[in-house]
């Protein structure tokens, strides 16, 4: 079993910036995929961004070029750096590992961006 704990988010005005971060009970070095997904009131959880073991990320459009995700083996730890916030980015952000096959969520981190 994995325990995933999402810390950094917060209530943060339009342009503002943000850290994000995942800390894993076990190591994720072996983790093939870590990502990051949001869910805003009403709508279906999405990807937001994700980074393999070997390092390869992919983001959603919507994120590209404002959101930078990144990982931490020795601290176990999967990062979201988010710049230029907007309105639309509020939501219960939420941390996701794939491990050996099995899938693990966190709790959800809540962001809010006032305009």
């Amino acid at each position: 079993q994995v325990q995933l704990v999402e810390s950094g988010g917060g209530l943060v005005q339009a342009g503002g910036s943000l850290r994000l971060s995942c800390a894993a009970s076990r190591s994720i070095f072996s983790s093939n995929i870590m990502g990051w997904y949001r869910q805003a009131p009403g709508m279906q959880r999405e990807l937001v961004a994700q980074i393999t073991s070997g390092g390869s990320t992919n983001y959603a459009d919507s994120v590209r070029g404002r959101f930078t995700i990144s990982r931490d083996n020795a601290k176990n730890t999967v990062y979201l750096q988010m710049n230029s916030l907007k309105p639309e980015d509020t939501a219960d952000y939420y941390c996701k590992m794939v491990r050996y096959g099995v899938v693990y969520w966190g709790q959800g981190t809540q962001v809010t961006v006032s305009s």
